[in-house]
């Protein structure tokens, strides 16, 4: 059965081995960050961490990680634990087709059993908060789902958005929030500003796997979030209504945060360490007025460390990623096979494709850079053929070495978007972006000599079984 809310799915993650208590007592900083910075560095099947005796704080209780390998990823869709990355992006692919599963409205909320507001809002009494780096410039939300709503068209479900953004508490009731230019809530903070108003907003904290899974995934501007979580649970994602502003808000989550962004207000904000292994620097960024907290009792605070991958974000963050482009590709090039845009979510991509002529590999990775999630992210694209597995990066290192004739098979294209936090970018939001068509030349394009490449044995793959079946054997 599916999550409805991080509870249970701490509660089955303990079960699998994937959850680990840490009893001691440690500081709030920099213990918390730093165990969850070392979960990325001990391989590919990182527990997540679970504080409860926190120096400072009487009564914290505190998640981390919990997306943080490829073992709780696939706890998280239902899978098997032991599911190879590849077979979880194929799994999450086909589930994509399920769109649009409609939620399912659930009242009592366990988010409605406390609650603080007006002048009685004060963040620091409900939530534990630290730093995740130590140049950090405030504590962060980071693992937050966002709801908002288009001004223009409040009643059309699909547009109503939830993402996942950069939150700094900058006092007891008010944020500093960043929407990049490419995302939903930019575009409806632009048109509130337009006319003078406040933007409503709706922020869930502690949410089921799922929930946060698709906060995070590129979608077309009115796909509902709701129901690609519905498809990828394979049953109706669970919602309620926020009190305060009537959003649509995950029913399970620990916290809800209602509250406006100020209309024209900024303030700086950051820096902060991100997803790009990078600190940014700090900005002027929109203003949240919180004017509403309802919380479960002893609720769960769940935070990301993010930083010089991998951490969890890059797990969270990988496949659905992959999936969301390989799609978009494929529904005007039917040719291309697989798309890997687990690195620095989606900065630089892989892609596998068939070619109907001479020129087309490059086209493809031209299409890339201009799907929703391209124009802000795709800057690096590396073609490779159909029989090149683009997870497995000695393939791909090898189409490059052996096919890549940088003269004819670089493209670089100067003066393109990007999201401002890309620390190549010059100025911010601005970089040349890069094609490398490391695909055998077909007609009318005849450069190289690749007439007699040397294949599999067509033996090899049944050899492949039978040895790994003999080497679990001996375990």
């Amino acid at each position: 059965m599916p999550y409805d809310d991080l509870r249970s799915f701490l509660g089955t993650l303990e079960k699998e081995g994937q959850l680990l208590r840490i009893a001691d007592e440690v500081l709030p900083e920099p213990d918390l960050a730093a165990a969850a910075n070392a979960t990325g560095r001990i391989g590919e099947n990182a527990p997540a961490l679970y504080f409860d005796n926190v120096k400072g704080f009487t009564d914290a209780r505190i998640a981390l990680n919990v997306h943080g390998s490829w073992a709780n990823h696939a706890l998280a869709l239902g899978l098997p634990k032991n599911t190879p990355v590849k077979d979880q992006v194929e799994e999450f692919a086909r589930r994509w087709d399920a769109f649009p599963v409609a939620p399912e409205r659930r009242e009592d909320a366990p988010w409605r059993e406390n609650t603080q507001e007006g002048e009685g809002v004060d963040l620091f009494s409900v939530l534990p908060l630290f730093r995740l780096n130590d140049g950090d410039g405030g504590f962060y939300l980071d693992k937050a789902a966002v709801v908002s709503r288009d001004p223009d068209d409040p009643d059309d479900f699909g547009k109503q958005n939830v993402g996942t953004y950069r939150i700094e508490v900058i006092g007891a009731n008010r944020l500093a929030f960043q929407p990049v230019p490419m995302h939903d809530v930019a575009q409806h903070l632009r048109k509130a500003e337009e006319v003078g108003e406040d933007l409503p907003i709706a922020i869930t904290l502690g949410n089921d796997p799922v929930m946060a899974i698709v906060a995070g995934m590129p979608m077309a501007y009115d796909q509902s979030e709701y129901e690609m979580a519905g498809a990828l649970r394979g049953a109706p994602a669970p919602i309620a209504t926020a009190p305060l502003t009537g959003f649509d808000v995950p029913w399970g989550s620990e916290v809800v945060i209602e509250g406006v962004i100020e209309s024209r207000k900024r303030q700086i904000e950051g820096p902060f360490g991100e997803f790009t292994g990078h600190y940014s620097g700090g900005r002027r960024m929109p203003v949240i007025r919180v004017d509403r907290v309802s919380y479960r009792t002893n609720p769960v605070f769940e935070s990301l460390y993010l930083g010089m991958p991998w951490t969890e974000c890059d797990y969270l963050v990988g496949p659905n990623t992959c999936v969301p482009l390989l799609k978009q590709l494929r529904a005007e090039f039917p040719e291309v096979q697989a798309v890997n845009a687990m690195y620095t979510h989606g900065l630089m991509v892989v892609i596998s494709t068939k070619k109907r002529y001479g020129g087309f590999a490059k086209a493809v990775g031209m299409r890339a850079m201009t799907t929703p999630h391209g124009l802000g992210y795709v800057a690096q694209v590396i073609v490779v053929d159909e029989d090149v597995d683009p997870f497995n990066l000695p393939q791909v290192m090898w189409a490059m070495s052996a096919k890549v004739n940088p003269k004819d098979d670089v493209v670089v294209i100067p003066n393109l978007s990007v999201l401002e936090l890309a620390p190549a970018a010059q100025p911010a939001g601005i970089t040349s972006k890069m094609i490398i068509d490391a695909t055998t030349p077909v007609a009318p394009d005849v450069r190289g000599n690749f007439s007699t490449p040397a294949k599999d044995l067509p033996e090899t793959a049944e050899w492949a079984r039978r040895l790994q079946d003999m080497i679990a054997a001996r375990h």
